[in-house]
């Protein structure tokens, strides 16, 4: 019986002292509320959630009727301001953030001149004026975050109310300094009169009213007859355009939404991929499968119809770019160009300087995949200094509201997608995650589909479960190591935390309990056998395994040459039939022979090494690359993991090119990694290495540095070639699945091996009981937030 059947019976079976009543009700409530939660957000993906804007719904109520200047088009807006002030006298969300108070100054004052427009709600009128008259100091003060545009909104809209002869502080130092700055402000940007210039000041055209060039901001109008999905540009836009268009969007608004808008709309689609990222980089997506293929399947389609809603915002295209390639969807870079460095620049997201769009930017640039993806090499370098140059220094005006955008940049920046394990950055995400996922545009707004609390509450729970799980198979796996021998092995290194780390950090979820124990105990053996051919045994003994293992069937104790051997033997043996048991209740056949076979063929491998340094013969790079893919021991680590991860994996797929190649793939850029960070250490004990191979072969023309450069080369290469064979749908025999497992064991490799030797160090023993030790706290995160 499987060590995961018997942690499931545990769970499951009436306890027979009352002692243990209380227990199994906590956890039945635990299972309860989990369950509870998982549903509301399955609900989520039916509906997105945006908040109100005081602010574009001011702007609105202020469009005139076409049948009299004198009656407002839209009055539900103008009572649903009436209805909304807060205590303070001030417009937008209650319990409103500290440093968001030119939000309200700006919102409360568009809600004051759409209310005395219209002549109606003087009471409101003066309690929103006694607002802005003690908050107005705030106006100026550059610690606190503005809302896009202000500097030239918001002292349009005062010119507008004194025009109204409503009082405000005649000359005061404040409105000086606010007018100075927005003229200072319009001076450059129509010095300059870039083409970011020019999209920013139509997408503030609420700001420039009738001197605004009209012609040239209705070229920003999309299909959904709007500006930049902007209620208030849109609005502005009419009153002076009276383009249907735009009367059409707000009529969609007011019908969609009732009395009040929101900032920005439509945001489906960026929503529903903001949901599907979250979920999946939190670790819980596997528990909304059906969910995520249903936005995926919806966006592919819009994908491949050029929907306007996609391809318009560069953060929602990059993220629908990823999301769709990484789940096996065709789809080109190509589409990408419209956001090189120059275009992302002239843009509305460029101007603003957009961290946002350039992280998800980023986040695409890193699933290159083809040799020709010229435009995601550019991508990467230019988002990269970008984001840099942007957190260099201490947060930024927008991003001290949400300071968890910094964690986010500096998590992507040091650990690439393809170095890192899915355990640790899920936990990496849960201390990055924003349940206060305020945004800022004309004005603040939240979205419920995004930086909900119920996804980091799921997450937290789903990763403790996890871990208990894994603390358990861990104590199981010391006692096996020691049952087994191999801790009187004194020539073997004991890694044994490396080893489960490695697997828990990629196969965590629950069912998936054999295939951690597999691959811990593969990582251990092919360890020991490693340190066996290189330091623990003589020829004879390393023969005499290879002769045990071609035979099988034979007695350890007597048929072993030594102790060590029948030690050796005896755990290799005894692990292959574990597997083969797991595996046959999986696969509905026998695949005993063909792990005998792996680890016939990594023996085999590992003698030819061993010969080569005794008989200190230098082999060809060639020579020493077929050899070395295999002898750097994956096979029994992932090739016989594969028959426990799930699918049926038959056996003309084993047999297939594709899964050859995906083993080749992996093993030679793993290889490459390897050497290329223990070269100096192993040419002193006098091993052979690729990188002094390069050298040895190049007669002196290679360099160290030359070496290096060639593998890293290499690494690229293959690591690409090796994601486009996992994501490659079409045409492949082996299980999806199942090709995972060659990534993440990839992923492994680079976190391992990218900066140094991680694997024979002991320095990442912090990493590993982040993984394997160390409860998430929940309200530990809340507090910070």
């Amino acid at each position: 019986m499987s060590f995961s059947n018997l942690n499931i019976l545990r769970c499951c079976t009436p306890s027979s002292s009352g002692k243990d009543l209380l227990p199994r009700v906590e956890v039945n409530t635990a299972v309860l509320n989990f369950e509870a939660t998982k549903q509301r957000i399955k609900k989520m993906f039916n509906k997105v959630d945006l908040s109100v804007s005081s602010y574009d719904t001011a702007w609105v109520a202020m469009v005139p009727s076409p049948n009299s200047e004198k009656e407002p088009f839209f009055p539900e807006c103008v009572n649903w301001l009436l209805d909304n002030q807060l205590h303070d006298g001030s417009w937008g969300p209650p319990n409103l953030h500290q440093l968001l108070t030119k939000d309200a100054l700006s919102s409360t004052l568009a809600c004051i001149l759409a209310l005395k427009q219209w002549s109606v709600g003087e009471k409101q009128i003066n309690k929103g004026m006694h607002f802005i008259e003690s908050n107005l100091a705030s106006a100026t003060d550059e610690e606190q975050p503005s809302p896009v545009g202000f500097d030239i909104i918001f002292p349009a809209m005062i010119e507008s109310a004194m025009s109204l002869n409503m009082n405000l502080p005649q000359g005061g130092s404040t409105l000086k300094a606010l007018f100075h700055r927005r003229d200072f402000e319009l001076k450059r940007g129509y010095g300059s009169n870039s083409e970011g210039w020019k999209a920013y000041i139509a997408y503030i055209s609420e700001g420039i009213g009738k001197s605004q060039d009209w012609k040239m901001v209705m070229k920003y109008q999309r299909k959904n007859g709007s500006l930049f999905n902007s209620p208030s540009t849109t609005a502005s836009a009419y009153t002076h355009s009276k383009s249907a268009g735009c009367l059409d969007y707000l009529c969609a608004l007011i019908e969609k939404f009732g009395n009040a808008v929101p900032t920005v709309y439509p945001l489906d689609h960026y929503a529903r991929l903001s949901m599907v990222s979250t979920l999946d980089s939190l670790g819980i997506d596997r528990h909304f499968r059906e969910e995520i293929r249903s936005v995926l399947d919806e966006t592919y389609r819009c994908w491949l119809q050029g929907d306007e809603d996609i391809f318009s915002d560069a953060g929602t295209c990059a993220m629908a770019f990823r999301l769709l390639r990484v789940n096996g969807y065709d789809v080109s870079a190509d589409r990408l160009n419209q956001f090189s460095e120059d275009h992302f620049f002239d843009s509305l997201g460029g101007y603003l300087r957009d961290t946002d769009a350039a992280l998800e930017l980023f986040r695409a640039s890193e699933v290159i995949i083809h040799p020709d993806e010229s435009v995601l090499e550019k991508q990467n370098y230019w988002t990269r200094n970008f984001l840099k140059q942007e957190f260099s220094n201490n947060l930024t005006q927008p991003h001290r509201i949400n300071k968890h955008i910094g964690l986010e940049v500096d998590d992507a920046l040091k650990f690439p997608s393809y170095a890192t394990l899915g355990r640790l950055s899920s936990r990496r995400a849960m201390i990055s995650y924003n349940t206060n996922s305020t945004r800022i545009l004309k004005s603040s707004y939240r979205c419920l589909n995004i930086g909900n609390e119920d996804f980091l509450k799921m997450a937290v729970e789903d990763f403790n479960m996890c871990q208990s799980i894994h603390r358990e198979e861990l104590e199981h796996l010391s006692r096996w190591v020691i049952e087994s021998r191999l801790d009187k092995l004194i020539f073997a290194r004991q890694r044994l935390a490396y080893c489960y780390f490695a697997a828990a950090g990629t196969l965590f979820p629950p069912e998936l309990s054999d295939a951690r124990i597999s691959w811990a105990k593969n990582g251990v053996l092919t360890t020991v056998v490693d340190d066996f051919f290189d330091v623990g045994g003589s020829e004879e003994e390393l023969v005499n395994l290879i002769q045990l293992v071609e035979k099988w069937d034979v007695n350890p104790r007597t048929d072993s040459c030594s102790e060590n051997v029948e030690i050796v033997f005896s755990a290799i043996k005894s692990l292959v039939s574990e597997i083969g048991i797991n595996a046959f209740a999986r696969q509905e056949r026998s695949v005993t022979n063909h792990v005998i076979e792996i680890w016939l063929d990594l023996l085999k491998a590992m003698l030819k090494e061993a010969k080569w340094l005794i008989n200190k013969s230098a082999p060809t790079m060639e020579e020493y690359m077929e050899n070395a893919y295999v002898s750097f021991a994956l096979g029994p680590n992932v090739l016989s993991n594969l028959y426990l991860v799930g699918p049926k994996l038959s056996e003309d797929a084993v047999r297939s090119s594709e899964y050859y190649h995906l083993y080749r793939l992996m093993s030679t850029f793993g290889r490459l990694l390897n050497d290329m960070q223990s070269y100096k250490r192993e040419a002193v004990e006098g091993k052979l290495n690729a990188v002094t191979l390069a050298m040895i072969h190049g007669n002196g023309s290679v360099s160290e540095e030359e070496a290096i450069n060639e593998m890293k080369s290499i690494i690229t290469s293959k690591r690409r070639e090796l994601q486009r064979l996992v994501l490659q749908d079409k045409d492949s025999v082996v299980p999806r699945a199942c090709k995972d497992l060659f990534w993440n064991m990839g992923n492994t490799l680079h976190l391992f091996y990218e900066r140094h030797d991680g694997y024979t160090a002991h320095d990442m023993m912090k990493t590993v009981n982040e993984v394997t030790e160390e409860p998430i706290i929940l309200n530990e995160l809340q507090s910070r937030k």
